[in-house]
């Protein structure tokens, strides 16, 4: 519901500069955060931040991430609901999660004509590091259609979600779009099996309005956040991009194959020229550390994720420039500061992997029909001395 309310407040400003309307807030139905009580949280999660999870506006999975082997079978999750909704079964109520149990909650609007479902689990999630794009479905985008979406899988065969596009926000503008019309889309014919196709493409009336006429291919580990991409205009849309998720191991080296064809000269989001220009692609891995000195959770956005002094290392591909066959990249993470064994140990650390089809797509910039395909990536550690 936030989304649909989002696109209203949007349309109306693109069209008005001195006013706008919004649906009642009655007509909400969303879980903004869970969180749960644990009188020693570090028997259960990692961190005692994981005891609270932020849900994103288009989320309908809600999943605290705790140790193997913890005691779940009688949690009390309590959630923050929007103004005037009801949750059933009731916030705080307790259930047994054990054994990666679900709980299915669902948020009445309070008006009463909107419902929404969220699953709602604790589970012990194990990162990955090889990653072969060939689990893709389709899911309903924020506005209407239909979008392509990742996952790797863990061990048990569930999925992890721990891949993000920027897909949700181009079916903002773009809704009228077939699936594979958007800038990341699954392709069959990759160096082994499927592999994944990022295309910068223009936006249409509604993205010129807002400055933001191109979007480029991008794929990374993280989230995308919908919310701001649509209510802040290109700042909102650097806030839209979480990169990372929880690391346990130490990188060293970054692998993979790609392609790739520039479309030439690059545009900016107003599509004016830039003279000069040749667009390019990018490819790199980061990790960095999860919280700041003060214990605060923390997260890379789209302006700061290659800057940020929380980052340790960095592995990037010097130049993704025209290439027409498979080629491989073999990259060694760059290290600005020793890896903390315990913190890596407690989960401390994020990694993000990023792909995009225009290196300055994140400002906007960059030239439609630019292309990068990749494929078979992997992420080699150190071993363990478990």
């Amino acid at each position: 519901m936030k989304i649909q309310n989002l696109l209203l407040c949007a349309t109306a400003c693109a069209s008005l500069t001195s006013c706008f309307k919004e649906e009642p807030l009655n007509a909400e139905c969303d879980i903004e955060q869970a969180y749960v009580h644990a009188d020693d949280p570090t028997e259960i999660f990692f961190a005692a931040s994981d005891t609270l999870v932020n849900v994103l506006s288009d989320a309908t999975d809600v999943v605290f991430e705790i140790k193997e082997g913890a005691d779940v079978s009688a949690m009390s999750p309590k959630f923050n609901i929007t103004d005037g909704a009801t949750i059933e079964p009731a916030s705080g109520s307790t259930h047994d999660f054990s054994g990666g149990k679900t709980v299915v909650y669902t948020v009445t609007s309070q008006d009463g004509q909107w419902t929404k479902a969220y699953n709602v689990s604790f589970k012990a999630v194990y990162p990955v590091s090889e990653y072969d794009f060939e689990h893709y479905n389709l899911v309903k985008g924020p506005n209407r259609g239909e979008i392509y979406a990742w996952t790797d899988l863990a061990a048990d065969g569930s999925p992890l979600n721990n891949w993000a596009t920027g897909n949700p926000g181009f079916n903002i503008s773009m809704g009228s779009a077939a699936p594979d019309e958007y800038p990341t889309v699954p392709v069959a014919d990759g160096h082994s099996g499927a592999c994944v196709k990022l295309e910068t493409k223009e936006t249409g009336t509604f993205g010129e309005i807002m400055h933001m006429g191109i979007a480029a291919g991008n794929m990374f580990i993280g989230e995308f956040d919908v919310q701001p991409a649509i209510s802040g205009g290109a700042e909102g849309a650097m806030r839209a991009t979480l990169f990372g998720r929880p690391f346990d191991r130490q990188p060293l080296q970054f692998t993979g194959w790609y392609k790739y064809k520039s479309g030439g000269e690059c545009i900016d989001g107003d599509m004016n020229p830039i003279p000069g220009t040749y667009d390019q692609g990018d490819i790199y891995a980061v990790l960095y550390r999860n919280h700041d000195d003060e214990g605060n959770p923390f997260v890379l956005h789209g302006d700061d994720v290659l800057n940020s002094p929380q980052i340790v290392a960095v592995a990037r591909v010097p130049e993704v420039t025209d290439v027409d066959e498979w080629t491989e990249f073999n990259i060694n993470f760059e290290y600005s500061e020793d890896i903390d064994p315990q913190l890596l140990a407690d989960r401390g650390y994020n990694l993000t992997v990023v792909f995009t089809s225009s290196i300055e797509g994140a400002t906007f910039k960059g030239a439609v029909g630019s292309t990068l395909h990749v494929d078979e990536v992997k992420v080699i550690c150190a071993e363990t001395t478990e």
